[in-house]
């Protein structure tokens, strides 16, 4: 099985994975406007039967994209890593697995939201989100 989290134990990790995950938004923006770019070139270049093209603009952002990829590789390994899933990356929706009465729940967070309010069943997704309760907020280590 893999790691679980307390409430505050998933709580104190929000810093650094909001970190992450803006690094890696941002990085997969970057990669959609390159790959868009690239994209309406080829368009014009067909459209136009050929043309010269800025082939160092060309280079220096197919370079930018491939560190791209790297970055936002590098922070969604970091964060598997911790044993955090993450669910969306495009809204930075992240589960966290919580033991409570010998099951297993996830506390969800999506970026923007201050703490950690709401969880959900393994089956449930976001949709099936409820808000914290006590039994969650003590529900202490297994082991």
């Amino acid at each position: 099985m893999s790691r679980t989290f307390t409430l505050d134990e998933a709580q104190d990790l929000l810093p650094i994975l909001e970190s992450l995950l803006r690094t890696s938004i941002d990085g997969k923006k970057l990669i959609e406007s390159v790959d868009a770019e690239l994209q309406a070139t080829a368009q014009r270049v067909f459209l136009n039967g050929g043309m010269s093209l800025n082939v160092v603009h060309f280079a220096r952002r197919k370079a930018e994209r491939e560190k791209a990829i790297q970055r936002v590789k590098d922070a969604m390994d970091e964060i598997d890593a911790m044993g955090v899933q993450v669910k969306d990356l495009d809204i930075g929706l992240l589960d966290f697995p919580c033991e409570v009465d010998g099951q297993i729940v996830l506390l969800c967070w999506k970026l923007g939201e201050k703490a950690i309010t709401h969880w959900h069943g393994v089956s449930e997704g976001f949709a099936g989100r409820k808000p914290v309760d006590e039994r969650i907020s003590k529900a202490k280590r297994a082991n």
